[in-house]
């Protein structure tokens, strides 16, 4: 769209998801910016006459800040379609598509981008006994911000505290030991490598708290592993069709080389807090916040 025929963005954010809080903290960054940024700036927070809100605020532009399942997975990007109405961030297919980690698997494999060994398995299956040798990794295979997420190694007792609000189905998955590496993509071209540095699994907690984790940029890395992260980085968002920003996670075992490189997944509205990784990366390439969610706004559209 051109920027001359936006002056209205309404942002949605919050809604009913395991990552309301933050999307909510999401919100209130991109409300800031989106102000400093010369434009009008209505706040919803997702709830179920998301419709009619969004249609009495008379957007030219919906910038999603939606986190998690209902926001992220194409259902919100289906009733925006419906609606009309340009949107940030990707469309209805690969929005669905990024959000299902098992399908998002198959588009990686099908690219030749490597994945570790998983399987969707029911709950009571894995309560009954490892699916898997130790250790793998158990999760929800639709949510994101690494919700619900048990590491499970031999003779321990991970899966006795499994939250019962977990799934009947989840994925369990082979566990890859090594440095946490992130790669965003933003305008069509991977912008650099973090190193994320923290005390345990990067888990919800430290994505998100205070001192929970640290960011080397651009990661210390040797150059083919680096390459190989700016690389995959871009043929995952192409892969799964992604529009906007997205940001593609990865597992590096060293001792392994190359071979030690594995794609985990791919987000498609990567948090935007003062703790995310990826407006930090933009900001390392020189667009800063302001600039990031203006080019986000104008960017937007329909059939994505």
């Amino acid at each position: 769209m051109s920027s001359k025929a936006i002056s209205r963005v309404t942002v949605i954010n919050g809604g009913p998801s395991a990552e309301r809080e933050v999307s909510l903290a999401t919100g209130r960054e991109v409300e800031s910016a989106l102000r400093g940024e010369g434009y009008e700036v209505t706040m919803i927070d997702a709830g179920e006459s998301l419709a009619a809100d969004i249609v009495a605020s008379r957007p030219d532009v919906v910038f999603n800040a939606l986190h998690g399942r209902w926001g992220e997975d194409g259902c919100v990007q289906g009733m925006l379609e419906w609606l009309k109405i340009p949107y940030t961030h990707a469309g209805v297919f690969s929005s669905a598509l990024a959000m299902d980690k098992e399908r998002t698997k198959d588009a990686y494999r099908a690219a030749g981008l490597p994945v570790a060994a998983s399987m969707l398995v029911a709950k009571s299956e894995i309560l009954a006994g490892h699916p898997m040798p130790a250790p793998y990794v158990v999760k929800p295979y639709n949510e994101g911000s690494s919700v619900g997420v048990y590491i499970v190694h031999e003779g321990d007792n991970a899966l006795a505290s499994m939250a019962d609000d977990m799934p009947d189905m989840l994925m369990v998955e082979e566990f890859i030991p090594g440095r946490e590496l992130t790669t965003t993509v933003v305008q069509g071209r991977a912008l650099t490598v973090t190193d994320i540095l923290t005390d345990g699994w990067y888990d919800f907690e430290a994505k998100y708290e205070e001192g929970g984790s640290a960011h080397v940029l651009p990661a210390d890395l040797p150059e083919e592993i680096f390459a190989a992260c700016m690389d995959y980085a871009l043929r995952a968002h192409e892969c799964l069709g992604c529009r906007g920003m997205s940001r593609t996670d990865y597992r590096w075992d060293e001792a392994r080389g190359l071979d030690g490189l594995i794609l985990l997944e791919t987000n498609t509205q990567p948090g935007m807090t003062p703790t995310s990784l990826a407006p930090e990366q933009a900001a390392h390439m020189g667009m800063d916040f302001g600039a990031l969610v203006r080019w986000m706004v104008e960017d937007a559209s329909c059939d994505r």
